[in-house]
């Protein structure tokens, strides 16, 4: 269930004018636009993917000589085994 806003309803009938075939259908054309919209989403999502993956990269040795070379080793001997 979701409630008709007035921003929902607007796209509701702009969708209504994309596929006219639904017009009388709200249920569909708010399906159509849910998965209409869904690459973008994701494409949202890789775009900050990468973005996090380019910025560990561009830091990634950036700070030598602050830990030393067996730091992770020694951290997890630190833990129970």
């Amino acid at each position: 269930m979701i409630t008709e806003t007035d921003e929902i309803r607007d796209a509701i009938d702009e969708a209504a004018r994309e596929w006219p075939e639904s017009a009388d259908n709200r249920a569909e054309l708010l399906r159509r636009l849910v998965l209409q919209g869904r690459p973008s989403a994701l494409e949202r999502e890789a775009r900050r993917l990468v973005g996090f993956l380019t910025a560990v990269d561009e830091a990634a040795g950036s700070l030598p000589g602050v830990y030393p070379l067996d730091a992770a080793r020694r951290l997890a001997d630190e833990w129970p085994k």
